[in-house]
């Protein structure tokens, strides 16, 4: 489904290959229905038919969503290896912070519908906010630190 609308259709069995190559559980599973996948696996279906129809940006939304924890650093290798090796631009939803900026090069913080913070993804990582809000990262004093009374720099 991937390749339907590509007119180049002389390249299309090697980007496939190339998707068996990134993930290889999808070569045994060629045959299967994507219905009947697991879900990492119909994740890894679905990032790997977005690569086959050769987009300039490829839009992932929460790609780790009811992942396990190993599954889901896999993913994100993946998709860190899709933009290194292939030069993929890829726009990437994910509410789990702590990988989401591992993997990017500029990160955007959004809540209640608008962009409160943006920069390069090393250092959103260092931000004192997105340490204690975003990545569960507690500040304690000698007397001890109440988080619900600190405030967020951006408001």
């Amino acid at each position: 489904m991937g390749a339907y609308a590509r007119h180049d259709k002389d390249g299309v069995a090697a980007d496939i290959e190339t998707v068996f190559g990134y993930f290889p559980v999808l070569r045994e599973l060629r045959k299967k229905l994507a219905g009947y996948l697991s879900g990492g696996q119909q994740q890894m279906l679905a990032i790997g038919r977005g690569f086959v129809s050769r987009p300039r940006l490829l839009l992932l939304d929460e790609p780790s969503l009811g992942l396990s924890p190993a599954l889901c650093a896999e993913i994100f290798d993946i998709i860190a290896r899709l933009n290194r090796e292939q030069g993929l631009t890829i726009l990437l939803v994910e509410q789990n912070a702590n990988v989401a900026l591992k993997v990017s090069q500029r990160g955007y913080v959004m809540e209640v519908g608008g962009m409160v913070m943006d920069g390069p993804s090393d250092h959103l990582l260092e931000s004192d906010d997105i340490k204690e809000f975003y990545l569960g990262k507690k500040e304690e004093g000698i007397r001890g630190r109440r988080r619900w009374k600190k405030r967020k720099t951006w408001r």
